[in-house]
Parts: structure tokens; sequence; C-alpha cells
């Protein structure tokens, strides 16, 4: 079978990566048994494989920013672009989520209210329920999220899943095969009170309650389930699936 390929833009603390692993092995973690290989490009020092030639891919979140038009990263968005027109499954986390809208005519910039970060309420909207990815979920879930951007204006053709207060676009799809999803449905509380730790100083500058964001850390398990049906829906895609 043709592999899923997980796209790695990007690379967290060094320190919380060398105890718990990176990005990709918590998606990897996530994907669980699949019946298709699962491999890592970094395409910021490697050449992307021709879609046609992979059952679907996952691109991660980054510390990066979308908005900095790195050259590696608008490679990527015209790859995401020809991905899409081929009816490849796309799953895009955070900066991957961005980079998605970016490549397909939204726009990306910096979220007005600054940061979201911690475990947080997000709502599904009515055209969710017959999504392939997000039908099953609860009409409410928990999930962990770190951002200071955001998409701000969706593609035109998007279709809006999820939001929550805060962020008006946290999930949306592209065409029947193609998702972005603003939230991390591979953290898990590790991870995310890792993230909460770390950038504590910079959130008290801004006046948040620290201790309140480590102590309403939550399960997110209806999140988490994304990635796996995501790479069943890949490797069970009828044109990309086979060899």
């Amino acid at each position: 079978m043709k592999p899923i390929v997980i796209i790695k833009v990007g690379d967290t603390f060094a320190d919380l990566a060398q105890s718990a692993g990176d990005f990709e092995h918590w998606i990897e973690k996530g994907l669980g048994k699949l019946k298709s290989p699962v491999t890592v490009i970094d395409p910021r020092v490697n050449t992307l494989p021709a879609p046609g030639g992979i059952a679907g891919a996952i691109v991660t979140g980054s510390h990066a920013m979308v908005t900095d038009r790195a050259d590696w990263s608008e490679t990527l968005a015209a790859w995401l672009r020809k991905a899409v027109e081929e009816e490849i499954p796309l799953l895009g986390i955070c900066y991957g989520h961005q980079l998605l809208a970016h490549a397909l005519g939204g726009k990306v910039d910096y979220h007005p209210q600054g940061m979201e970060i911690g475990s947080v309420h997000i709502s599904k909207t009515a055209a969710a329920s017959d999504d392939p990815l997000f039908h099953d979920l609860p009409a409410s879930f928990m999930a962990h999220v770190v951002h200071s951007q955001s998409v701000r204006t969706l593609p035109p053709e998007a279709v809006l899943l999820a939001e929550n207060a805060f962020e008006h676009h946290h999930a949306y799809r592209i065409g029947r095969h193609a998702w972005g999803v603003q939230f991390h449905p591979e953290f898990d509380h590790r991870a995310m009170g890792s993230y909460i730790t770390k950038l504590s100083d910079h959130l008290k500058e801004k006046g948040a309650d620290v201790p309140t964001l480590q102590s309403q850390l939550a399960y997110t398990h209806a999140a988490s389930g994304i990635l796996n049906k995501f790479g069943k829906l890949a490797e069970n895609h009828p044109l990309y699936s086979s060899t």
C-alpha cells in the first residue's frame, strides 16, 4: 500500500522531545494500527513526494509562522494545492491548518486577541453532521490548543466544521478529502502542560492565570480520535490506497 506521510514542518521544545518524542511521534501514535506504512518527510531539508505516490498526508504544527513566507513553506503550499486538486487525503494541524488555508486562498494572520492556549471547548457546526471526519464527534468536545496566528478568512470553497468563542475557524474541510484543524489532536496532558509551563512568562505578561490554565487541563479523547479516523479514511481511499 502507498504510505501515509507525516510532513514535519516544526520541532517541539528540545527537552520535551528528548523525554516524550516530537510532533511526528505523537501523530504516529495517534494514528494507531493501520495497514498503510507511515513515513516522515521534513520539507525544510527534503524533497516532497509526488502527491499521487502517497495515500495521504498530515502536516504538523510548528513554532514558525505562516506569515513569514519561508521558501520551504511556500513550496509546501504549492504542493498542497496540487494534492487537493488530485484529491489526496490531507490533514493540516495548527501550522498545517493555516498553511492549507493560505495555499487555497484564505488569509492567515496574528489573532487580534493574542494566544489561545490550554484545554478548550470546541463546538461543531451544522455542516459537521455529515462530514466523514467530524460527524461522530460530540456537539461540543475538548481539545488542546496553542497558537498565536489563525485562519482569519477561510478559503472560498471551505466548509466550516468547528469553532469556539475565541477561534471562529477551528476546523474546516476543502473539497471531499482535505481538512484543517487549528487544535492539536496529537497533544496529550504532558505535552499541553509542558507548553503552558514553557510559555508561562509570556502568558503572565499578557495577564493569563497560568495555574488556572494548568488546573483546567482536560482529557481530549474525541479530538485525539480524529487522527486514527483520518488514517483509516486515507488508507481506504479508492483511488490512492492501492499500489
